[in-house]
């Protein structure tokens, strides 16, 4: 379990098939710190086993179905992750409950400044609008974030200078796919009312 809140952002040192697995080694400062192998560390919002710790770096295995149903497909050396240690039950939360479990890819249709803030508007898998509310929470690339503006299948959003700064979104171009999560109470929501529905 995590928070949305990106402690660092790490850069992709390679990532590379591997005989079982693809390999992905990203350098990590303070998200490092405390982790050891078999620990979970949010990488892009997916939620991934550490493997290998090594001076400044974490090592993962990332099984095909991973890398095709993210935005990891797109990874190459050098680009830069958001990175997240799973949540410790006695410090805070300050975003919102995240799995690191993505529920999908997003495409980013609006990046823009407007004034001094910066809107950003994502299109959702197709249905995935039902999962939206205003003023709700989402995941983007393992970010915690505020939906300013829902419309069917699209949502934006309003991203303050620090979160820019913290995090990877700040290299995202229109177009771009980013890791979605939807809220997880409404995904439950959903479930049980049409459990509820059935004769």
């Amino acid at each position: 379990m995590f928070t949305g809140i990106v402690e660092e952002t790490g850069q992709v040192l390679a990532f590379e098939p591997g005989a079982e697995a693809w390999r992905l080694r990203v350098s990590a400062g303070r998200a490092r710190e405390g982790v050891a192998v078999g620990d979970s560390v949010a990488v892009n919002g997916c939620c991934l086993t550490v493997v290998q710790t090594d001076a400044g770096q974490l090592s993962f295995d990332v099984i095909e179905e991973t890398r095709r149903l993210t935005n990891f497909f797109a990874l190459r050396a050098g680009a830069a992750v958001n990175l997240e240690r799973s949540l410790r039950f006695d410090g805070r939360v300050g975003g919102h409950f995240v799995t690191g479990h993505v529920d999908g890819l997003g495409r980013i249709e609006e990046f823009e400044r407007r004034g001094q803030d910066t809107y950003l508007k994502v299109r959702v898998p197709d249905g995935g609008g039902r999962y939206l509310v205003p003023k709700g929470s989402i995941a983007i690339d393992g970010v915690a974030l505020t939906l300013a503006e829902v419309e069917e299948d699209t949502f934006a959003v309003w991203l303050i200078p620090h979160t820019l700064e913290a995090t990877n979104l700040r290299e995202h171009r229109v177009n771009d796919s980013v890791n979605l999560e939807y809220d997880l109470l409404g995904k439950y929501v959903e479930k049980m009312l049409a459990h509820a529905e059935r004769p």
